[in-house]
């Protein structure tokens, strides 16, 4: 996909600055919404979902909670706390029933090369684990949304379930697992690209690829004027708005300072760069069908969870392990080193100081791992997989992710893990920050945004129809209505193609 326009048009409705997953979910949202809307998007390289949305770059499990154990943490009395599972779980359901509708609306063909239905399991070993996962499953599955995941630890079964990973185990040690049936694989960047292929045939959508978003500024209407940059002929291009949407994944925190909103004071950002092990020989890969997903070692961050991950990306069936967490300075993978130390403001010094002060276990992670030596990667590797040989394995640079630091009125300053937008008061304004599950949950997270800034036409009728035709589940509770979640599930399944298990 290239540049559509040598010239930026003077005026946009709405200007995009990013070209991932979730700027072309708002983009393609907007459009069905009100078809007549404008939109120019700006993209620092030269393709779309290059960054985060990328496969290579992105975990691609379709983030369900159903074998992300981060997602359920244990009470101090001992009780698992379901809450921010059922909430994941709703929020991918509905990104379902998005890309749903636009396969069925638009005649999408080769669906599987974006979803693929592979199992998810959790696996942990240790009495202490085994108890934990064994009351997680167990508080779980008193929600529809759940239904179907199966748990043991029985030895037979484990090794039908996950044979690579009970090969050479020891019998004594006590290990369980839990398996939903229903779980995905997602090519976010194939995605991506088929969205904004989408949006590119849609007339008043202009695309600026190559080119360098350098100030973003509030003119005396409360428009905004973006001003970038063409890398390939260094021509500026001036384009103004009265909504932006900062969706530049790492890249989101600068522009953020650059608008000079005062609700974008105080936040920073802490980048967590990764890795990959690339399993390159095809008859390992060809025995391992699932999403095996362990612990997070203590102090690491969520995006560090270890898994044992069959993916399908450009229709090949890979398996990687990992990810093995690092530090950089770069906010994106193809970002500069200067990035962490030019966002450093007055503003929000002191949050991230305090929450540096505050999170020294995770800096020592950090340096612990990019201090591993390949021995050591290969012995974190065999935790899951015991008879793992180095020579079938090679290391792969993954994505950068930008962890949120914002203020605190009570601790000064905190590191968070998930993502967030940051919106002005007025909403003519919008960026997202932070990570992890941000891809699997851009439809809620958009439909959020849209009813924030664009709060008097969300509230039509007009707007609220075509939300329900888009999101059939669009106001309504999931987990409070089985029948909805089983009917929904039906179709998003035979519309989507995951009614097969890859290569099982």
């Amino acid at each position: 996909m290239s540049t559509t326009d040598s010239a930026a048009p003077l005026t946009a409705d709405v200007v995009l600055i990013g070209a991932g997953i979730m700027s072309a979910t708002l983009g393609l949202m907007l459009k069905e919404l009100q078809p007549d809307l404008t939109i120019a998007i700006f993209e620092r390289l030269d393709v779309a979902a290059a960054e985060s949305s990328d496969a290579w770059n992105n975990a691609g499990t379709g983030h369900s909670a159903f074998c992300e154990l981060n997602y359920t943490p244990e009470k101090p009395d001992g009780s698992i706390d379901i809450s921010k599972a059922i909430k994941i779980a709703e929020q991918f359901e509905q990104s379902k029933q998005f890309w749903a509708y636009l396969v069925e609306k638009y005649q999408v063909t080769g669906v599987t090369r974006f979803i693929n239905h592979i199992p998810h399991l959790s696996f942990v070993w240790g009495p202490k684990n085994v108890e934990f996962l064994r009351k997680r499953h167990a508080a779980l599955t008193q929600s529809p949304l759940f239904q179907g995941m199966e748990f043991s630890q029985d030895q037979a079964e484990l090794e039908r379930w996950m044979p690579l990973v009970m090969d050479g185990r020891d019998p004594q040690q006590p290990v369980a697992a839990t398996r939903m049936d229903l779980g995905t694989d997602v090519n976010f960047g194939s995605l991506t690209r088929g969205m904004f292929t989408l949006l590119q045939e849609k007339p008043g959508v202009s695309f600026y690829f190559h080119h360098d978003v350098e100030s973003i500024k509030r003119k005396e209407d409360n428009s905004w004027r973006v001003k970038a940059r063409d890398l390939t002929t260094d021509e500026k291009v001036k384009i103004r708005a009265p909504f932006v949407f900062i969706g530049a994944g790492g890249g989101s925190l600068p522009l953020l300072i650059k608008s000079g909103i005062p609700e974008g004071a105080g936040f920073g950002g802490f980048p967590v760069s990764g890795q990959w092990l690339k399993c390159i020989n095809p008859e390992v890969i060809a025995r391992h069908h699932t999403k095996v997903y362990g612990k997070a070692a203590v102090g690491s961050p969520p995006m560090s969870v270890p898994h044992l991950d069959t993916r399908v990306i450009n229709g090949k069936r890979e398996l990687l392990f990992g990810p093995y967490a690092g530090f950089s300075t770069k906010f994106l993978k193809q970002g500069s080193y200067l990035d962490l130390p030019l966002s450093v403001k007055l503003s929000n010094m002191r949050p991230m100081i305090i929450a540096g002060l505050k999170n020294l276990p995770l800096t020592k992670y950090l340096i612990n791992q990019v201090r591993q030596s390949p021995e050591d990667r290969l012995a974190a590797l065999r935790e899951y997989l015991p008879e793992a040989r180095a020579e079938d394995w090679q290391l792969e640079t993954a994505g950068q992710r930008v962890q949120v630091i914002k203020k605190d009125a009570k601790e000064g300053g905190v590191l968070e893990f998930g993502t967030e937008v940051v919106a002005a008061a007025d909403g003519s304004i919008a960026a997202l920050l932070g990570a992890s599950p941000g891809a699997s949950t851009a439809v809620s997270i958009m439909v959020g945004l849209i009813q924030r800034c664009f709060t008097e036409s969300a509230r039509t009728p007009a707007w609220q129809a075509k939300m329900r035709e888009m999101i059939p589940s669009f106001g309504q509770n999931l987990n409070d209505n089985p029948q909805l979640v089983a009917q929904l599930r039906a179709h998003t399944s035979t519309v989507l193609g995951l009614n097969e298990v890859v290569a099982e």
